[in-house]
């Protein structure tokens, strides 16, 4: 059976036009509501931009900032080449004291600096100084000054490492290494031993700053690097996407003496640039120059 419905007495159903009224204020209100909300929304989306390009680039100034740490002792070069600047230096694997005297028995290989050498003893044996194990195409180095005849750039005092081996006592190790005549002793007795050039070059023209190693020495700076073996990885910047993340300005500054020449100091500024949203940052970087 079916029941009918009744409404109660006085009721009735909305209109037309009080529809159309509260659809209306209903937009006004949401209207308003949206240009009050609209500016802190913009806010927290430009800071969340903001902080991920300092994320990016600080996170780039640490990676060159660890690398320049490791530069041979006056190695570190800069240049500028139109709308790219360069950071080059020669990375060392590692580095200790070879010996300068013999035991008192007579025992140790002693680097001979009267004539050219092939070999000398180490302080320490070389698994303690490093958990890299030094290959054949790594280079050792005495006293790098970076000026005429003690430049490692120009080979003046480095030789190609043939091989590692225990020394003649116990707890020292042994580097052989083509005959060399190595200009100057060090006054500490240092040696370092270099796996390579490595250059960060920053180029505001495609917004990139690039890592370039695995290329040879060479006495003039190479800007860019180029030749066999070179490999490269981008740090920062993006080559597609119609809004990319780009490097919009960059500077690398060397100053070669900062304390009593025994250190350098690396300035470097970048402006990262994405979606209309840019930041600055500054890095120093202090390098050894002991040699």
């Amino acid at each position: 059976m079916r029941r009918k419905f009744n409404p109660a007495p006085g009721a009735r159903g909305f209109s037309l036009v009080e529809m159309i009224v509260v659809i209306v204020a209903t937009g006004i209100i949401g209207g308003a509501v949206a240009v009050f909300v609209r500016t802190p929304v913009q806010a927290y989306l430009d800071t969340v931009g903001r902080a991920a390009l300092s994320d990016v680039g600080d996170l780039a100034l640490k990676r060159i900032t660890r690398d320049l740490r490791t530069a041979l002792p006056n190695s570190v070069r800069v240049s500028t080449v139109g709308t790219a600047t360069y950071v080059e230096f020669l990375q060392t694997r590692t580095g200790g004291r070879y010996r300068a005297v013999s035991d008192s028995t007579g025992l140790g290989d002693v680097l001979d600096f009267s004539a050219a050498d092939t070999a000398f003893d180490t302080s320490q044996p070389l698994s303690v100084l490093t958990d890299e194990v030094i290959l054949n195409t790594d280079r050792v180095v005495i006293y790098n000054l970076g000026i005429p005849g003690a430049d490692a750039y120009n080979g003046d005092n480095t030789s190609l490492i043939s091989s590692t081996a225990a020394g003649a006592l116990a707890n020292e190790g042994r580097i052989n290494f083509a005959a060399k005549q190595f200009p100057l002793a060090s006054p500490g007795n240092r040696y370092q031993v270099i796996s390579g050039p490595v250059t960060y070059g920053c180029d505001t023209a495609t917004g990139l700053i690039t890592r370039y190693w695995g290329y040879a020495i060479a006495a003039a700076q190479p800007t860019p690097p180029a030749g066999a073996g070179l490999s490269t990885a981008v740090l920062v910047g993006e080559t597609n996407g119609s809004l990319p993340l780009k490097v919009a300005s960059c500077q690398f500054t060397y100053t070669n003496n900062v304390v009593a020449q025994r250190n350098g100091l690396v300035l470097m500024q970048l402006q990262l640039q994405k979606n209309n949203e840019s930041v600055r940052l500054f890095q120093q970087a202090h390098v050894s120059n002991v040699p």
